[in-house]
């Protein structure tokens, strides 16, 4: 279920051959539908011989309930098709049941979900957790805020799986402008082996300075990921990747070879040891694809949805836009997104002119159809988006529209750039309450960004990910000064992902008495965690050097903002936490938390809690987990 409102309810779907089924709504534990639509009337694009990609946007002569238990169905000659997959349902439910909400008063949000990692997947936690709830009680929205997929640090059993995948579903060949390979039929393993994609990405000069130049230093990588063993580089890929990691279906026809006679002894142990990871990932599927059947979902990008550090820098993005095989790649990136992500989040946004020469390539996939394609992505400016509740949710897009820097081609771009920041200003005004959905934190660890700025400023951005709101001067200030507006909204939530880590904060402005409430949450990762003892190190240092009344506050472009850390109930010394987890949010009437929580991998509730004393080092209560 993809943007569910009044007007719409939107289903997107991957079939094998086109869906010429009904979809019938109904009121809960009713046998007549009060709606019905013929998926055969609704976009159905085919991306291979047995791979078609359903995008149904169903609208009705009158108004849908909200706020109502609903039911739907998908039904073949009488026969409901969702009833014969395996674990969909809830209980003894007959059809799937949802909510279509006119207020965001409980919203399960996070971001980054690496299938590889060592720790479990806190989306299959959050559907367990739904099993015996009623549909009233549950989360009316799943909002995920970037890294849905990781296209730049993909494990070789994976990798086998979407080339399987890929001659499965007879997807097309894609015509490529790489130095070393010129099909994406290349790709297969047996051509370009397990772990060895490093080497066939594109590389650069553009960006050598004086002294490289004097001393003709090597091309460098394009991509400054150092996970790009096994890139995804074909369109094909990373359509493939996000079916493999949203369903079970797929994986019932696909068999990963335990041992690869061509892999060293040292890459068959790491083999090993994600193949292991990715079993554990497997099982959580059956609960992610019921998850989504249940709930309306909403999405955003982040960078590794593309390639790490999509976008940082001038430099970055000068390199990519001189090598053709780079830009393809983020080509392939952006319409897998468009596909799997961002049609779903707000299907009026894609005009005709997206729509017709995306399928005149898929119609026709040579150069010239591609490069048209290339600068549609390029210049497409709608990825941003709202949604119609009360408070009303505004989802920024910080990763196309940057502010870049004009000093240096080796700072962090801002981002948001002026234009995008207007227009965000637009859609918070005169609102009394907003719920802003931003990928990076906008009030962030102030200890790590600090690190990020010193590392910025001995000139290696890419090295610490320098992706926070404070980096670049321009739109931080203009960001600030948004909320120092009369006209914006008084309680001002903010739901960020991307750092590995979570934590909740409550801001003000200093010296004034008619400051908006902002809450900053950030809840990160699905499944994905930072990496200790270094987290542990900075969280102290973060608040022993810059609390509340930290005289180093005033060195920070937010030093008029005052920045107060709540606790969490998880019964460590520490704010920050550190586990695979689904953030929790429910708000009042007004628009302001009544609570701010997490649900873990390993299911058990933690609740943030407003604390005034956060430079002492305490022990604080043990969650009640028996809720």
């Amino acid at each position: 279920m993809r943007r569910t409102t009044q007007d719409e309810v939107c289903i997107w779907a991957v079939t094998s051959k086109p869906l010429t089924a009904d979809f019938t709504l109904y009121q809960a534990e009713q046998d007549d539908a009060f709606y019905e639509a013929n998926f055969a009337d609704q976009k159905q694009i085919q991306l291979g011989d047995h791979c078609y990609i359903v995008m149904a946007q169903f609208k009705g002569d009158a108004p849908f309930l909200v706020d109502t238990p609903l039911q739907y169905d998908i039904v073949l000659d009488g026969h409901s098709m969702l009833s014969s997959l395996e674990g969909v349902l809830y209980g003894d439910e007959s059809r799937p049941t949802f909510v279509i909400p006119s207020r965001a008063e409980h919203i399960a949000h996070g971001s980054c979900r690496h299938p590889h990692h060592h720790c479990e997947d806190a989306l299959a936690a959050l559907d367990i957790s739904h099993e015996d709830t009623p549909v009233e009680k549950r989360a009316n929205l799943l909002i995920m805020t970037g890294d849905q997929i990781y296209a730049d640090d993909v494990c070789g059993p994976l990798m086998s799986a979407i080339r399987q995948t890929i001659s499965l579903l007879g997807m097309k060949n894609q015509e490529m402008e790489g130095d070393n390979i010129r099909w994406c039929s290349e790709l297969s393993p047996d051509k370009t082996p397990y772990y060895s994609r490093t080497q066939i990405l594109p590389f650069s000069d553009i960006n050598h300075g004086l002294i490289k130049r004097l001393f003709k230093a090597k091309p460098e990588p394009v991509f400054s990921s150092r996970t790009t063993e096994n890139h995804l580089i074909s369109f094909n890929e990373f359509i493939a990747m996000y079916m493999l990691v949203w369903s079970p279906e797929l994986w019932q026809h696909i068999e990963i070879e335990k041992t690869v006679p061509t892999l060293s002894q040292e890459l068959q142990k790491r083999w090993d040891i994600e193949l292991a990871e990715l079993a554990r990932f497997r099982t959580g599927l059956v609960h992610l694809r019921r998850l989504f059947a249940h709930i309306p979902t909403y999405m955003i990008f982040d960078d590794h949805n593309v390639t790490d550090d999509f976008n940082l820098t001038v430099g970055w993005e000068r390199a990519v836009n001189n090598s053709a095989f780079a830009q393809g790649i983020i080509t392939n990136a952006m319409m897998a997104y468009f596909f799997c992500q961002g049609w779903g989040n707000q299907p009026k946004a894609f005009t005709q002119d997206f729509w017709t020469p995306l399928q005149t390539f898929l119609d026709s996939p040579d150069p010239a159809t591609f490069y048209a394609m290339t600068q549609v992505t390029h210049h497409f400016e709608q990825w941003h988006y709202t949604i119609p509740t009360t408070p009303k949710v505004v989802v920024v897009d910080t990763r196309t529209r940057r502010w870049r820097s004009e000093s240096s081609y080796n700072k962090p771009s801002g981002l948001m750039d002026w234009e995008s920041l207007m227009d965000f200003q637009q859609d918070v005004f005169n609102n009394d309450a907003v719920v802003v959905v931003s990928p990076a934190p906008m009030f962030g660890v102030k200890f790590i960004e600090t690190i990020q700025r010193i590392v910025t400023f001995l000139g290696h951005p890419l090295a610490t990910d320098s992706e926070n709101w404070m980096a670049h001067p321009g739109s931080a200030n203009a960001l600030l000064n948004i909320f120092k507006h009369p006209k914006t909204p008084k309680n001002f939530v903010i739901l960020s992902g991307d750092v590995h880590y979570s934590f909740a904060y409550d801001v003000r402005m200093r010296f004034r008495k008619s400051s908006p409430r902002i809450w900053q949450i950030t809840c990160s990762g699905f499944r994905n965690q930072f990496p200790e003892p270094f987290l542990s190190i900075f969280e102290w240092l973060d608040r022993k050097l810059f609390w509340p009344e930290s005289p180093l506050n005033v060195f920070t472009r937010r030093k008029r903002m005052r920045i107060e850390r709540r606790k969490p109930d998880n019964g460590g010394p520490g704010l920050l936490v550190n586990q695979s987890a689904v953030g929790v949010v429910k708000l009042d009437q007004d628009g302001a938390p009544k609570y701010i929580g997490l649900l873990t991998g390993k299911g058990t509730r933690v609740a943030f809690h407003p604390c005034e004393d956060t430079d002492k080092e305490e022990e604080f209560p043990s969650a009640d987990l028996s809720r």
